[in-house]
């Protein structure tokens, strides 16, 4: 025990050398823009106030975002997604998979979950004993599940997920936009010391810290770029990078554009509906990271989703979600019970009626 908790401790102090390594980066760029740039290389006062106004500005920025994404601690299953104590002692007990399935489908058929294994199988976690909510893996680096995890990244050291995944992408947009400020303004001055034009500052050490400087900006920007891109590419089309890796498992089989509720929802689902906190890393993003809300049918996220309203009755009562998730989950929450119990679905035929309904309309746009 005593070897394996000492190991574990040596990871997570190993975990935070890429962090460190950024800190230090950030540190030394502060130095060499502020002080070998702007005081001792730049001679115009005005050039130098709007240049510091600027960076700082950009700096704060980034520097407030990174700590967010690194210090907010991921978002886990509730209590109500972990087993009863007499469920949990008679999964424990049983050995055939059939059995523990069948326990689980028993305390899932009170859970908003919509999603499954590849082979249809509810979605259990061993190692944290938890039935998984939608969106959620778990973390082997953390050794934690993680509401709607996106991945775990050693950069910040944590995971990226439901409760952080906004200051995420802050924190590459905002880093992106300070390595383009420091890029450009230390261009000029690149070119000039690397043409020998300027030499008369007096100190050495400005040409390395200068020309170093654009070299590091420049190279940052082109990899941040390219993260940045693909990270905005997936809010928009409402995916995790797991998801866009391995398309989630609904009832009808899996989809890839299952939580897509269109452009601008999708941005919401991220940022919040207030657009004055989007720039902000202050916590915005919609609902409560346990229920989503789901398209209806599986169609492109271009075509127009079809709306159902069945009756209230039927939804579930135990379970508190958000009205937001609860508007567009009601159908699938009802089609999880048909499945269940094979007597729901004879005894219902308004559901009946509404899956026709889809088909109809969807034929009708194709």
């Amino acid at each position: 025990m005593a070897p394996t908790h000492v190991l574990r401790c040596c990871q997570r102090g190993l975990a935070w050398i890429p962090v460190i390594f950024i800190a230090l980066v950030v540190c030394w760029s502060y130095y060499a823009f502020v002080v070998e740039l702007c005081v001792f290389t730049i001679r115009n006062i005005g050039e130098q106030v709007i240049y510091l106004i600027f960076f700082h500005l950009s700096f704060v920025m980034f520097v407030w975002s990174y700590w967010k994404t690194i210090f907010t601690k991921p978002a886990n299953p509730s209590k109500e997604f972990c087993l009863p104590k007499a469920e949990k002692e008679r999964y424990e007990r049983e050995e055939r998979p059939e059995s523990q399935q069948e326990i689980l489908w028993r305390v899932a058929s009170n859970l908003p979950l919509y999603t499954r294994t590849g082979a249809g199988a509810i979605r259990y976690c061993d190692r944290c004993q938890v039935i998984k909510p939608d969106r959620c893996h778990h973390c082997s680096a953390c050794d934690m599940c993680v509401l709607k995890m996106d991945h775990h990244c050693p950069w910040v050291n944590n995971c990226v997920g439901f409760s952080n995944y906004k200051f995420f992408i802050l924190f590459l947009a905002y880093s992106l936009v300070y390595c383009l400020f420091i890029a450009a303004t230390v261009l000029q001055y690149f070119i000039k010391f690397w043409t020998n034009e300027l030499n008369d500052t007096g100190r050495p050490q400005a040409k390395f810290h200068v020309l170093f400087l654009f070299f590091v900006a420049a190279m940052f920007c082109i990899s941040i770029l390219s993260l940045f891109s693909y990270h905005l590419w997936l809010v928009g089309k409402n995916r995790s990078t797991i998801e866009a890796f391995r398309a989630p498992v609904f009832r009808t089989g899996s989809d890839k554009n299952g939580f897509s509720l269109g452009f601008r929802k999708n941005i919401a689902q991220v940022f919040g509906d207030q657009k004055k906190y989007w720039l902000l890393p202050v916590f915005t993003s919609q609902g409560d990271g346990l229920t989503f809300p789901t398209r209806l049918v599986n169609a492109d996220a271009e075509q127009a989703t079809v709306t159902l309203h069945p009756d209230a009755n039927k939804c579930m009562q135990d379970v508190s979600v958000s009205p937001l998730s609860e508007s567009h989950n009601r159908l699938l929450s009802s089609e999880q019970h048909a499945n269940n119990t094979e007597n729901h679905l004879a005894d219902n035929p308004l559901k009946s009626a509404a899956s026709e309904t889809i088909t109809v309309s969807m034929e009708s746009e194709s």
